[in-house]
């Protein structure tokens, strides 16, 4: 049977020889579910800029259908549509602002854990008179940035201690 080329594209396979896989890759079905597939990757202001320069299909607001498809050089786009696509581009322009603004305004996780570090070394070398307890509770808990507790379901590992510490009952035994 010899060897067979699969597509990711196109979703086929056929037979794997130079003359079969340079006219599938040079086909308009190859070009068109590739530019399909590279199109879903698009962000919505892009889409919405080229839908908005398109006039609308004729043909699609008729019958609901057009020969053409995805490939039509006319919109086949509705008013909603057009407005779901801005409410996308709203949000997700939103979203990256509100990102950004959370790591203008506080410092950035990194460099709160390389500070810590670096306090702790420093007291750890110097050879304080410092319990370990005693550092701990000299750092508030407004030194730790807000972006942790803004994590959805944190393990408990990695929650910070309750405002007052710890409890530890008296009467517990280890081992």
């Amino acid at each position: 049977m010899g060897k067979r080329y699969y597509c990711d594209y196109c979703d086929r396979s056929f037979q794997d020889n130079m003359h079969n896989r340079k006219k599938h890759l040079n086909g308009v079905q190859h070009h068109r579910a590739k530019k399909a597939w590279y199109d879903q990757f698009r962000d919505y202001a892009a889409v919405l800029h080229d839908e908005q320069i398109k006039k609308p299909c004729r043909k699609f607001l008729q019958k609901g259908i057009c020969d053409f498809g995805p490939n039509c050089r006319f919109s086949h786009m509705s008013e909603e549509d057009l407005f779901n696509l801005k409410r996308h581009m709203q949000e997700e322009r939103q979203h990256k602002e509100d990102s950004e603004d959370r790591i203008i305004s506080g410092r950035s996780i990194e460099e709160w854990l390389s500070k810590r570090e670096k306090k702790r070394a420093a007291l750890g070398s110097k050879g304080d008179s410092k319990t370990k307890e005693d550092n701990e509770e000299d750092e508030a808990e407004s030194d730790i940035p807000q972006q942790i507790f803004s994590i959805p379901d944190l393990p408990p590992s990695l929650l910070p201690p309750p405002p007052g510490g710890w409890r530890v009952s008296a009467s517990s035994e280890w081992g």
